[in-house]
């Protein structure tokens, strides 16, 4: 039997109206990652996070509570006949991760102890081995997100903290000559080498903007900005488009439709996207086990429509990823992130003309 044959028959003798079978896969879905059209990289690693840990969880909690999702979509009715798979997650990573983390949590501390001079020798080591790690985890990740490329897939990075999706972003710069990225967030993440990590998850954007590729950043939900971020926005010549939470509720004070906000945003989009979603973008009642939450912050609908009135502008959606998901005390966290990343592998086929959408037509 062929293997696009051995596909239809799982299509056919699958019951999407069955509960989720904890054996099976993402979701639910019966799809292998070498059979599955669109692909989940799980990256179990927080090292630098600097408030609370728990994200580097995320991608085991959220593949647990995708069992729980209704696959019924009304706009992408057969969105489950995509094929949509998660792989493991990589044992190497999420030991380095587990080893490093407690060393960069004592040297956080130290820091904010003052750097007393007595402990100096003990902690200042620590940037540089996280930083050794930090390019092992971004080659590991641009060859093993490159090769899903080069074999087809739609690639969706899955962390962890918000450092992780970095490597993805250099395997893409290496397909695409020139992309814009759209973050949705509570912070800007545009610190160089924050706490002295130049992998920091507070770094991630001014490392991406250092591929050239990238020709544009557009930000969203941003409500929680130093004054060095504010004034590298505001050199950027335009690069970096911010579209604040400030802005977000003054154009909603003044009545203004999300729909026409949302245009404001698509209109400083080029015709490919790759989308980086820290799900603190999100209002943190949404996601409270969130690494460092703020208040204010998107409502789930809020950042779909505006995801689907992407795609249903002509924009391609090259990849994306869902980070800073930790399990937190309660199933809450991980049930949205679930959704939240059904919704994104689902609008990137979409926009990749893989999956039909209502109003839409796979090419």
């Amino acid at each position: 039997m062929s293997k696009a044959d051995a596909l239809a028959q799982k299509i056919a003798s699958f019951d999407p109206n069955a509960p989720g079978d904890v054996d099976s896969g993402l979701f639910g879905l019966p799809f292998t990652p070498e059979e599955a059209q669109v692909v989940v990289v799980p990256v179990p690693w927080e090292v630098t996070v600097s408030y609370r840990a728990g994200t580097a969880a995320g991608p085991a909690a959220i593949r647990e509570a995708s069992l729980q999702v209704d696959l019924y979509d009304s706009d992408v009715p057969n969105a489950w006949k995509l094929g949509l798979a998660m792989e493991e997650e990589d044992e190497t990573i999420a030991e380095a991760s587990r080893k490093l983390r407690p060393l960069a949590a004592d040297y956080i501390g130290w820091l904010e102890e003052g750097q007393p001079e007595a402990d100096r020798k003990q902690h200042e080591t620590v940037p540089t081995q996280a930083t050794a790690e930090g390019d092992k985890m971004l080659q590991w990740l641009k060859a093993k997100t490159g090769a899903l490329l080069d074999a087809g897939k739609g690639v969706v990075v899955l962390g962890g903290d918000h450092s992780t999706p970095l490597g993805y972003l250099h395997a893409l710069a290496e397909r695409h000559s020139e992309f814009a990225i759209l973050q949705f967030d509570a912070h800007c993440d545009l610190r160089p080498a924050y706490e002295g990590f130049k992998y920091s998850h507070a770094s991630i954007m001014h490392n991406a903007l250092d591929l050239p590729q990238v020709k544009k950043l557009v930000q969203v939900g941003i409500r929680d900005f130093c004054q060095q971020e504010a004034e590298f926005i505001d050199q950027s010549n335009g690069r970096v488009a911010l579209f604040s939470q400030r802005f977000l509720s003054d154009e909603k004070f003044a009545k203004k439709s999300w729909k026409k906000v949302c245009g404001k945003i698509i209109a400083q989009l080029p015709k490919k996207v790759y989308i980086s979603f820290d799900i603190d973008g999100l209002d943190p009642k949404l996601c409270p086990g969130t690494g460092t939450p703020v208040p204010g912050g998107l409502e789930f609908e809020e950042a779909t429509y505006l995801l689907r009135s992407i795609v249903r502008e002509g924009i391609q959606i090259i990849g994306c990823d869902l980070n800073e998901v930790a399990p937190g005390d309660t199933e809450w966290n991980a049930i949205v992130g679930a959704r939240l990343l059904y919704q994104l592998c689902n609008w990137m086929a979409v926009s990749q003309g893989r999956l039909p959408a209502k109003g839409m037509h796979a090419e």
